[in-house]
């Protein structure tokens, strides 16, 4: 095995992750189809709803509809690519593809997990500081959040492209660039080079455990603040409605950051390649298609507009 010069010259990477798998690709390509398009429709459905209805205007809706853009974005990176490999027998990507599917990957994934401690915030100003929600939460402040959590996440990921970029790699006798995953992930782009990835590695735990932890810290500290709140509640009814109201954000908070720090913050040494590829397609796919579902079925505010909707069609 060769070492190819670094990305810019433009080697050829083989995506080879579902290769060797025993499950039938006609099978794969049949339920990641499923999974995409229910993605979709799922988000753009939300994404209508709060856009559309008087009553889904709170700061939490406009929050959870940019979450649900992001999330088709996560999607559209990954499952599109992944659907035509599975159809395909060589499963080739360029290098430039390659570093621009990363680079959207980690912008859509980082201001993703940026914009569920956001909401942990909302929840705890809602929760802790409900006579001031309204003037604390505003529409300004949400917006400014949001585009705060886009600026840092691109600032990450262009740290890291640049990273990657002065990196060689391992050619195969065709010359190909072999990469045991579905997609242009970072792990597998590191184990795949043949240079130094000491600062790569470096980088991750320090700069990527630094972004990692200012959000953790966010969630853990609002969500214990309304724990101390909820228990101080008078009533078992306003309890259950509290708890209720953060049932739904507690559930992807624990699936999502859960799979990033297992694929990412483990040593290496320890990080097998099968239970990466498992892990990466909780994120990438099963937690964009269960987030428009996980808030709106148990929420009845988007329920009932949801009903509203289809009333207003069928009258039509």
């Amino acid at each position: 095995m060769g070492c190819a010069p670094n990305a810019s010259h433009s080697p050829v990477f083989l995506l080879l992750g579902l290769s060797k798998t025993r499950v039938p690709h006609s099978f794969l390509f049949l339920l990641f189809l499923i999974i995409y398009l229910t993605t979709i429709m799922g988000n753009v459905t939300l994404v209508l709803l709060i856009s559309r209805d008087s009553r889904l205007q709170s700061p939490m809706y406009y929050l959870l509809r940019g979450l649900s853009v992001i999330d088709m974005g996560l999607s559209t990176v990954i499952l599109p690519q992944l659907l035509s490999h599975l159809v395909s027998h060589h499963p080739a990507i360029p290098a430039a593809r390659c570093l621009a599917q990363f680079f959207f990957f980690y912008v859509f994934g980082v201001t993703d997990t940026l914009i569920i401690a956001v909401m942990a915030l909302d929840r705890y100003v809602a929760i802790c500081d409900p006579l001031h929600y309204a003037s604390v939460m505003n529409r300004q402040l949400c917006a400014r959040l949001l585009a705060f959590s886009w600026v840092v996440s691109i600032l990450h990921t262009m740290l890291h492209v640049g990273l990657l970029l002065p990196l060689s790699w391992g050619q195969d006798d065709r010359g190909n660039v072999n990469l045991p995953h579905f997609f242009c992930d970072h792990r597998p782009l590191l184990r795949a080079s043949c240079s130094d990835t000491h600062s790569n590695e470096l980088a991750i735990f320090l700069e990527g455990g630094f972004l990692m932890l200012g959000p953790c810290s966010l969630i853990v500290l609002s969500y214990v603040r309304i724990g101390i709140t909820i228990l101080r509640l008078p009533s078992a009814a306003g309890r259950r409605r509290a708890v209720s109201t953060c049932g739904s954000h507690l559930t992807m908070v624990g699936f999502f950051y859960g799979t990033i720090i297992w694929v990412y913050f483990q040593p290496p040494s320890q990080n097998s390649q099968d239970q990466d590829m498992v892990a990466s397609v909780m994120y990438t796919a099963i937690t964009p298609l269960a987030n428009p579902f996980v808030y709106s079925l148990r929420n009845k505010d988007v329920k009932g507009a949801l009903r509203r909707l289809l009333v207003q069609r069928v009258d039509s």
